[in-house]
């Protein structure tokens, strides 16, 4: 089973400039290996591997010092994650999808991931390779298993987080026959409604910041293109994006330990959430309580207890009765 840690970092000004430059060379290592996509299909009609790029990138290190400047893990990265965005654009081909999504060049790049090896915690310590000296990290919950990737991301406002992906057994899950099972029903003026009777309302965290992001949009549209006070406004816009993601987290949290703790298995609707968003009387608030996230994060906590996730088809699994109205 893997699980992700994500905790908070406080690099120095000298870091943050080295973080910074990482994540430049890893962005134009990015546009130059599609451009070198692009260009090998259009002159030759023939497409670069993953293979075909490292070994180029082998080649472009001995050239290019900046190159030199990045573990060479975490350009490989780099074009794996190419890789992986050309084999989804392919899928969605053969599928016929009507947005095919192509890959685009990035005109900022937010994370770069040490896939194997480059670092090292140490209690709250944590040494990257080529970065100097040692990162201040909050480690506020302990890590379980062994560690298999490490990624350094930086969000809109600024902040910058380490996220460790680890590997350990996986518990055995409970079997639906024995044990508490409790059915859920998800909806918008109360998130969840448990079979017990129990009842979860979530606050509505967008819709009470609404104002604010409007007020925050208009302000960032009123600055002129590539001035220091854009990104004053860009940066504030997104610390109230991050407040209404970090306080819905926290919500969502709260509830999928509620009910983990609550029942051995746990029964969920089935529902279509792409499909129910294209109703536009109710999509904002449906992305508002993100019942997919909820779901996923139950899951997630049940199969660290070793308890069960069911998701069932919703036709006829809300019923009233006859007799009381319930």
């Amino acid at each position: 089973m893997r699980s992700a840690y994500k905790f908070r970092i406080y690099p120095n000004q000298k870091q943050v400039a080295e973080l910074e430059d990482t994540l430049e060379i890893c962005r134009n290592l990015w546009n130059t290996a599609l451009a070198d996509r692009k260009a090998s299909w259009e002159k030759r009609g023939e497409t670069r591997s993953y293979e075909d790029q490292a070994y180029i990138l082998v080649r472009e290190k001995q050239r290019d010092p900046d190159l030199r400047k990045v573990h060479s893990h975490v350009l490989q990265d780099v074009l794996r994650r190419q890789k992986k965005a050309m084999d989804n654009f392919f899928r969605r081909v053969r599928e016929g999808a009507k947005k095919k999504g192509y890959p685009r060049f990035k005109k900022r790049y937010n994370s770069f991931t040490f896939p194997e090896s480059g670092f090292k915690l140490e209690g709250n310590r944590l040494k990257l390779s080529k970065i100097s000296g040692t990162i201040r990290t909050f480690v506020h919950r302990p890590i379980e298993g062994n560690i298999k990737t490490c990624t350094i991301k930086r969000d809109g406002t600024g902040a910058w987080f380490v996220i460790f992906v680890t590997e350990r057994e996986t518990p055995a899950p409970t079997p639906v026959e024995s044990g508490k099972v409790i059915g859920v029903d998800l909806g918008i003026e109360h998130a969840v409604t448990t079979s017990d009777g129990e009842v979860y309302d979530y606050p509505r965290y967008y819709v009470q910041a609404e104002k604010k992001l409007r007020a925050a949009q208009k302000s960032l549209h009123r600055k002129k293109l590539g001035s220091r006070n854009r990104k004053k406004a860009r940066r504030q816009l997104s610390r109230i994006g991050k407040r209404v993601t970090s306080l819905r987290d926290e919500f969502l949290h709260q509830t999928s330990r509620k009910l983990v703790d609550s029942a051995d298995v746990i029964v969920f609707e089935d529902l279509n959430i792409g499909g129910m968003l294209k109703n536009h009387h109710l999509a904002k608030h449906i992305q508002d309580v993100s019942w997919g996230k909820l779901i996923q994060f139950t899951q997630s906590k049940a199969e660290r207890a070793g308890k069960s996730v069911v998701l069932v088809d919703p036709r006829n699994t809300s019923q009233t009765c006859s007799s009381c109205g319930t």
